[in-house]
């Protein structure tokens, strides 16, 4: 019982160190001081300059940009690898899976680096599109292991039963295949989307001129920037990521038997 008691409390003291700076994130974006310091009052004052500052909104939509165009392009190459690690059974699939598990254990600072390398070694110049490309390198990996998650508890039989009655193999593909993989489809869209939209060591890496994503801005506000605005633009984006998080979780507990 005394055991119990104190692994209760030592959890409440982990959850405590985990959330709490972002509770003191939340409660100081509404504070009147203008140097983040003592409690002055309440106020929205912070939330009405963030939406009047056009050096947010032209970050916030190079974010969005390359979210929408990774994550639809992570997905669509991570469904494509976790099928053919699912139909291809061989010594070379293994190899695949080890080049697709790699991103995922990989240090951000090393393949932000690496990226780097690469784009300078081929000439292209750092703008949206290499950040895109850094973005579904890593998010692609992340999709293809949740829709091979749920391929594994795909019953092998239904496939071969639609074909016994005639169903040509796009036919299987979109009428057997697909409606069962979809909720971990979406579920590897929106996990791909957030990690793109929060991404910013690798980002950082990777970004060129004129081409400054959210939380890069926010890196450079922390430097030269008002604090309280900065806690206002933390908030919302904690926020945003928070239910794009729910609805994740929701498609994943779809994705369990």
């Amino acid at each position: 019982m005394m055991k119990t008691k104190w692994s209760r409390y030592f959890a409440y003291s982990i959850f405590a160190l985990l959330y709490l700076p972002v509770v003191v994130l939340i409660i100081t974006s509404f504070n009147a001081s203008r140097f983040g310091g003592g409690w002055e009052g309440f106020t929205l004052s912070w939330y009405s300059k963030l939406f009047h500052e056009p050096s947010v909104w032209y970050a916030l939509i190079n974010s969005l940009i390359v979210a929408t165009y990774s994550s639809l392009t992570s997905t669509v190459l991570g469904v494509t690898a976790a099928l053919a690690l699912y139909r291809y059974r061989s010594p070379l699939q293994k190899l695949h899976l080890g080049l697709l598990l790699a991103p995922l254990v990989m240090p951000d600072i090393l393949m932000g680096i690496s990226l780097l390398l690469l784009f300078v070694s081929i000439h292209l110049k750092l703008s949206l599109l290499t950040v895109f490309l850094a973005h579904t390198t890593f998010s692609m990996s992340y999709v293809a292991m949740i829709v091979r998650t749920r391929l594994e508890l795909m019953d092998r039989s239904i496939i071969e039963a639609a074909k016994d009655l005639g169903a040509t193999s796009f036919q299987v593909f979109w009428k057997v295949l697909l409606p069962f993989l979809s909720p971990a489809i979406f579920a590897g869209g929106l996990l791909a989307f957030t990690l793109s939209l929060d991404d910013f060591v690798i980002t950082f890496f990777v970004v060129g001129p004129g081409a400054t994503t959210l939380p890069v801005y926010v890196y450079s506000m922390m430097k030269f920037g008002s604090p309280p605005l900065i806690n206002a633009l933390s908030t919302l984006l904690l926020l945003f990521t928070a239910a794009v998080t729910i609805a994740y979780t929701h498609l994943t507990d779809e994705v369990a038997p």
